[in-house]
């Protein structure tokens, strides 16, 4: 029987098993989707992240097949604001690692345990010695149960009222494409323009994402696709808008739960903190939130008795990286947003002399090098 059960095989849940079978925790993850993959925006890997992943042999899977984005540039209207150099951090890795998640998933699950397929939780029951897990498939129980699930297990764990919710009005428009050979194929660009942002990031292949702030409109999917092509032409990518031909629209928020713990019971990932994916941090929060985790379990497992003093300072580090993520994530929305002209002149002056002041705190921060778990 399983000592502790997670909920949901997406990234965190799939490297939280992996890393307690490694410990020598017997480990079974439930799992709704029928099959993986479908549906990420998350393809980059901070540093933090990938030393954290180093042990259980992840980080050499994921490089194995990555993009090193060691440099990004913010431009405007054709020129250069500023560079953000990745490759000039005094870190282990010393780049963002861009992958789709599906590969993620992949190089995450090692040895560890295949997820059951085609489970629904309907409730958790948690009581002094055991977790009851009720499922479509009958009940389950562990000693420990962890929710990786994502937005959909919240509320079997909070109460609505009990979340901090931020709704905000941006939406934008995304796209994978494989684009003709450029001049800057390992780098990352914000294109800053009146009308919004376009985001440009390099993936293995001859692929790059791109992500564009959108006015809104149609969701049917060719307007959607029609929509970011002239985003992308206004914004400074018109060479690469010639080989997009589908895209999806999404909305953001950010929601963030009061506590990660409950005795038995634990919430991580999304499940626990939702974030803008502008800046691209959601994917390395909840990555961390497992890698962290996991040896504390195993921990209170090999020894009969919960460590929690550790266990309290892991939520309150891994809260307080998350309203950090958040934050900045804001923050990057803002400077996104559509403005005047006059107003947009003034903001490319601006980020230009940041950027150029800054030295490595741009870059720093931005690899979630302010992250607890970076320490």
């Amino acid at each position: 029987m399983a000592e502790v059960i997670v909920v949901g095989a997406g990234p965190v849940g799939t490297l939280l098993a992996a890393e307690l079978a490694r410990f020598g925790v017997d480990v079974e993850v439930l799992e709704r989707r029928a099959t993986a993959g479908g549906g990420s925006r998350a393809i980059g890997l901070h540093a933090p992240t990938l030393a954290a992943l180093e042990a259980g042999g992840a980080t050499d899977r994921i490089l194995s097949r990555a993009v090193k984005v060691g440099r990004g540039e913010a431009r405007s209207d054709g020129r250069t604001l500023g560079v953000v150099r990745f490759d000039r951090l005094d870190v282990r890795h010393p780049y963002v690692a861009t992958i789709p998640q599906v590969d993620t998933e992949d190089a995450l699950r090692g040895a560890g345990p295949e997820p059951v397929r085609g489970v629904t939780v309907s409730r958790v029951a948690p009581d002094r010695s055991r977790v009851q897990v009720e499922t479509d498939r009958g009940g389950r129980s562990a000693p420990i149960v962890v929710f990786a699930g994502g937005v959909g297990a919240r509320e079997l764990v909070f109460r609505s009222d009990a979340l901090r919710r931020t709704a905000y009005p941006d939406r934008y428009l995304m796209t994978d494409a494989t684009v003709l050979p450029r001049e800057d194929p390992d780098t990352a660009i914000v294109h800053l323009a009146a009308s919004g942002v376009l985001e440009s990031f390099p993936l293995p292949d001859g692929q790059r994402r791109f992500v564009a702030w959108d006015a809104g409109g149609s969701l049917d999917p060719a307007a959607v696709a029609g929509r970011l092509r002239e985003a992308m032409r206004a914004r400074g990518e018109a060479d690469a808008a010639e080989v997009v031909t589908e895209a999806t629209a999404f909305g953001v928020r950010r929601v963030l739960a009061p506590g990660m713990r409950r005795d038995r019971l634990f919430v991580i990932g999304d499940a626990a903190h939702e974030i803008s994916p502008i800046g691209g941090q959601g994917l390395n929060l909840g990555l961390l939130d497992a890698a962290t985790l996991a040896p504390l379990l195993a921990t209170w497992l090999r020894t009969g008795a919960a460590p929690e003093s550790d266990l309290a300072a892991w939520e309150r580090d891994r809260l307080r990286s998350a309203r950090l993520a958040g934050r900045m994530a804001a923050v990057n929305m803002r400077l996104g947003r559509p403005v005047s002209a006059r107003a947009h002149a003034a903001r490319s002056r601006v980020l230009g002399r940041a950027l150029a002041a800054t030295g490595t705190l741009v870059p720093h921060a931005y690899a979630m090098g302010f992250d607890a778990a970076s320490r």
